[in-house]
């Protein structure tokens, strides 16, 4: 139970996050990203698409798993874009898109549909 009471998030059990990088056909890779990604976790997600898919000229980042995103995650993909070529793929959670909208860089990600389980 929180200290704070009314406080939102304050407290809360945090979904473990999960990424999992799948090489593509080509030079491109897929990386499922699930749970909840701040700035304690992200590193998990720029571990993988820097040392598991370095080389990969497209990068797909399939975000519908993703429960929560903070700042630290958006950076991340903002690095990511300006690397390579990154491209979205399923809805992304409420907490990114605001932020995304709010810095104006939702503009400059690609975004797609989910990517098919594999």
């Amino acid at each position: 139970m929180s200290k704070f009471p009314g406080a939102v998030g304050v407290g809360s059990v945090l979904e473990q996050p999960r990424v999992r990088v799948r090489p593509e056909p080509g030079n491109g890779c897929t990386v499922v990203c699930s749970g909840d990604f701040d700035m304690d976790t992200v590193g998990l997600l720029a571990y993988a698409c820097d040392r598991q898919a370095p080389d990969a000229e497209v990068l797909v980042l399939d975000v519908s798993g993703v429960s929560f995103a903070d700042s630290t995650f958006l950076s991340v993909l903002v690095r990511l874009n300006q690397e390579r070529r990154l491209r979205l793929a399923g809805l992304l959670p409420e907490q990114l898109l605001r932020l995304s909208e709010m810095t104006g860089v939702l503009a400059v990600f690609e975004i797609g549909a989910a990517t098919e389980p594999g």
